[in-house]
C-alpha cells in the first residue's frame, strides 16, 4: 500500500511504498526541541521504500542514546520530517505529524520517560522506558 507524507506549505512530498515497522512516542530532549516542548511520534518504515520530492535540510547530531542521528526538515516551512541512526541506515523515521494519514499507526511504546517534564502525560496503555530501547531489526 502507499502512504504519503510531506510538510506544512507542501514544499516537500513523501512516498512511502511499505508499511510501518514500528511507532514510538519519544520524550528525549532533542525531541522535545523538535516537537515545541512536546514529545515526538515517529513511524519506522524501511529507507528503501521512501521517496522524497523537493527539497530537505539535514541536521546532524548526537542522541541522549549516543547514537550519531541525521534530522530532516523541509528548507521552507521547518516542518521536522524525518530521523535516520547512522547504524540503521536502512531504517527512516518519519514523524507521524508529516504523515497524511496519522491515524496510520499509533505509538507502541513511550521512550525516553526520564527526561520528561513532571506535567507530561504518559498514557497508561502503552509500556513505558526510562530511555532507549532495542531498536527495529
Amino acid at each position: 500500500m502507499t502512504h504519503q507524507a510531506g510538510c506544512l506549505c507542501g514544499a516537500v512530498g513523501i512516498g512511502i511504498e511499505a508499511e510501518p515497522l514500528a511507532a514510538r512516542m519519544c520524550w528525549c530532549r532533542l525531541c522535545q526541541y523538535l516537537g515545541g516542548g512536546s514529545a515526538t511520534v515517529n513511524v519506522c518504515f524501511p529507507a528503501e521504500n521512501v521517496q522524497t520530492q523537493g527539497e530537505v535540510r539535514w541536521h546532524e547530531s548526537v542522541a541522549d542514546s549516543g547514537n550519531r542521528m541525521r534530522r530532516g526538515f523541509c528548507l521552507e516551512c521547518g516542518t521536522p520530517l524525518f530521523s535516520i541512526a547512522e547504524s540503521r541506515p536502512h531504517l527512516i523515521f518519519i514523524r507521524a505529524g508529516a504523515l497524511d494519514d496519522p491515524g496510520l499507526i499509533g505509538p507502541e511504546a513511550v521512550i525516553w520517560t526520564s527526561a520528561a517534564p513532571d506535567w507530561a502525560h504518559l498514557d497508561p496503555n502503552l509500556p513505558h522506558y526510562p530511555a532507549q530501547i532495542p531498536p527495529v531489526a
